[in-house]
């Protein structure tokens, strides 16, 4: 029987994690194209927070496109207590 409450708790953990990674891609995409419009850092900030709250983005400009990286902090129970979720999303510099 604690192998079978292991194995779910393990599935249940996992299942969240890659449902917080999804947020954390869907955050990083929406920050790019913000960025990419030419909003201020503050407002990028504040859509990525609105999205994901406790996620910290930043960007850059490179050829064109504007590339943002976001990263949220997850805490895990157990002896691996902080993991960071990161992604990352481009898109193309629009004409000024």
């Amino acid at each position: 029987m604690p192998a079978v409450i292991l194995v779910l708790t393990f599935c249940l953990v996992g299942g969240q994690l890659a449902t917080t990674q999804l947020r954390v891609q869907d955050a990083a995409s929406s920050a790019a194209r913000a960025a990419s419009r030419g909003e201020g850092a503050g407002a990028v900030d504040w859509r990525t927070t609105q999205l994901l709250p406790g996620a910290s983005v930043t960007t850059r400009e490179t050829d064109g496109l504007v590339c943002a990286v976001v990263e949220l902090p997850v805490a895990l129970p157990g002896p691996a207590s902080l993991l960071t979720l990161r992604a990352s999303s481009c898109a193309l510099a629009e004409a000024s």
